[in-house]
């Protein structure tokens, strides 16, 4: 028995490189009521652990669960989306 662990990766927006290796991302996902039937946006941030710190503010990039890295960070940027 083989046991594959299943990764989440997202695409969000670099909001602050202020940190030293961490970038915090907001990832924007679209919801719509149940009641209403309203479409609306709704934001998360997570703090991504970037070891070049490579990126900036603005950039689109992917990322992915991996290991905890600190008490907030366990996430690790794959690239920047083209």
């Amino acid at each position: 028995m083989t046991t594959e662990t299943i990764q989440r990766k997202l695409t969000g927006t670099v909001v602050s490189t202020k940190m030293d290796k961490t970038l915090v991302v907001r990832v924007e996902r679209t919801v719509i009521h149940s009641k209403y039937q309203k479409r609306y946006v709704q934001s998360r941030k997570y703090h991504v652990h970037d070891e070049n710190n490579a990126y900036q503010v603005g950039e689109t990039v992917t990322f992915l669960q991996c290991r905890p890295y600190s008490k907030t960070k366990c996430w690790r940027v794959l690239a920047k989306k083209a």
